[in-house]
């Protein structure tokens, strides 16, 4: 699709909802690729859903891991994604496969994983109560990144935007700037409110195009610096912030924020409602807010890549908004003009003749000229949206797109398929899904998945008794009590918990039945049947 004919010409960035994406499983996170046509999920059921976003359909569902998802991010050609779950499992996947290439088990749970934006070889971690890690996938080696104070380990981290420097955050207000292949600190500088008092980092993001990035800090202020005057200032420097951006009348808390692909808009996430909050950078002016259902708590928000639309999730849904499309007709002839009330029309004097009397002689420089040049149309210029300043070609191996397969619902009458054997193998596999059965019969024969390489990541110091935030069992009043008070036969409960998986047809969660009559039991109760009791029963 021409980027260039969908230029708004306008502001550029969103005014309403344009719909939602149901991953039937609850979505936690999301991220797009480096070109926003692929939009990958995290859901609660340890699920990867990826979307074509052109589409707005599933192009590939991978099953990545048991527990759900809490951290995605892609490789900068798109052929890679790495994950990270509630178990403390962080994993790097083939997106054309769906294959695991790696595993790794670190010893508290992971709040962030984020590949080098250069180099995607290298994986930037940031586990609970531990200083960031660093692997490096090819030898599945890991490096503890310094930190500021050994007694405060609340540390988030980011790569900037080209990799060259890692910079992280602590709970005291403190920033450390780290040249990236060596660890040596660069530069440092404090954040603190107006009575000099420190406040704790929650997120660090950087834009995609500029030096600016942003800091999210538990004061409830979004501060906007310049990474160039960062690094200018040096050690224990004072920078001062090209922008505070904050609600003043309901002084919200943010639990996401991000650039606009062109760096010009920021958007914050509220923390209390499913709220989001678009400023203008260069002026810090709120631009507008936008309102999600009323009683929802936001989890994730982020920003298309070269487009005015934000996807947010809430509720296990993802959120899209974008701007009012407009039709307008009169762009399809350029000489056609549309009128909002009937005008008399004048006609010209020669308006009908064959030919005409008073039409001026043409001048030959203009038109001629233009007729003997060469237009080419074999060569395909870059666009420019897609290519960084330093570089001037596209990505030739990027993966913009997935192939997606037609699913075969009955195997044995597609000519094209597989042969029987590997057909009658796949469906007496028991304990598996219908979705898995139609996938591996239409696929054909698979040779055995060899079994991903785990390596242990031993952190010193760090407690292994850790619960994730997002499962909010550790300091979470309301969750316990939810937790405890349910009862375990309850009916109609299990919208109250978002991070309870979901069972439904084709979950590995669902255990196939025996009998015709425990289908009908388990219909007559209104739980969810497995494709096994499903066929039985019919």
């Amino acid at each position: 699709m021409n980027l260039e004919l969908l230029e708004s010409f306008g502001q550029n960035y969103p005014e309403e909802a344009d719909g939602t994406l149901d991953c039937i499983s609850m979505a936690l996170t999301c991220t797009f690729n480096r070109w926003g046509t692929l939009l990958a999920v995290g859901c609660n059921d340890g699920r990867i859903v990826i979307w074509d976003f052109l589409t707005r359909g599933i192009a590939k569902i991978i099953s990545a891991h048991i527990h759900p998802v809490c951290s995605l991010c892609w490789s900068r050609d798109g052929h890679k994604l790495v994950s990270a779950s509630t178990d403390n499992i962080v994993s790097q996947w083939d997106v054309l496969s769906g294959d695991c290439d790696q595993r790794f088990r670190f010893p508290s749970p992971i709040l962030k994983v984020q590949y080098h934006p250069r180099d995607q070889n290298r994986v930037l971690v940031c586990p609970m109560k531990s200083a960031p890690v660093m692997l490096t996938l090819s030898d599945s080696k890991h490096v503890v990144l310094p930190v500021d104070d050994d007694s405060d380990l609340n540390v988030v981290a980011s790569f900037d935007r080209r990799g060259e420097y890692i910079y992280t955050g602590n709970a005291k207000g403190k920033i450390l700037v780290l040249k990236t292949d060596t660890q040596d600190l660069v530069a440092s500088f404090r954040v603190t409110t107006g009575t000099s008092n420190t406040t704790a980092i929650k997120s660090i993001e950087f834009a995609r195009k500029g030096s600016c990035f942003l800091i999210n800090t538990a004061d409830r202020i979004i501060r906007v610096y310049d990474g160039r005057e960062i690094l200018t200032c040096g050690r224990d420097g004072e920078p001062e912030p090209m922008q505070k951006l904050q609600d003043l009348v309901n002084r919200t808390p943010w639990k996401k924020c991000c650039f606009s692909g062109d760096g010009e808009y920021i958007v914050a996430g509220s923390a209390r409602q499913h709220a989001l909050y678009i400023w203008e950078k260069s002026i810090g002016n709120l631009v507008k807010i936008l309102h999600g259902t009323r009683g929802e708590l936001l989890l994730d928000v982020a920003w298309h890549p070269v487009r005015p639309i934000i996807a947010s999730i809430s509720s296990g849904v993802v959120s899209i908004w974008a701007q009012n499309q407009v039709e307008n007709w009169s762009a399809f002839a350029p000489d056609f003009k549309e009128l909002d009330e009937n005008v008399e029309y004048e006609e010209r004097e020669s308006e009908f003749d064959i030919e005409d009397e008073d039409k001026s002689e043409p001048e030959q420089t203009g038109a001629d000229a233009a007729e003997d040049e060469e237009v080419d149309v074999t060569s395909v210029d870059p666009i420019a949206a897609f290519c960084s300043s330093d570089e001037e070609l596209e990505d030739s191996k990027a993966l913009l797109y997935l192939p997606i397969a037609p699913e075969v619902e009955d195997p044995e009458e597609n000519p094209y398929g597989p042969p029987p054997d590997a057909v009658q193998t796949s469906l007496t596999d028991e304990g598996i899904g219908s979705e898995k059965k139609r996938q591996s019969s239409s696929d054909g024969p698979q040779p055995p998945k060899k079994k991903p390489k785990m390596t242990n990541i031993e952190l010193q110091g760090v407690p292994n008794d850790e619960v994730h935030p997002l499962l909010g069992v550790k300091g979470d009043g309301k969750s316990k009590k939810k937790q405890a008070g349910r009862p375990k036969g309850s009916k109609g409960k299990e919208k109250d918990s978002p991070f309870k998986p979901k069972l439904y047809k084709g979950d590995r969660g669902a255990l196939p039945l025996e009998g015709a009559a425990k289908g009908k039991v388990q219909a007559e109760l209104g739980q969810p049947l497995t494709g096994g009791a499903i066929s039985e029963l019919l």
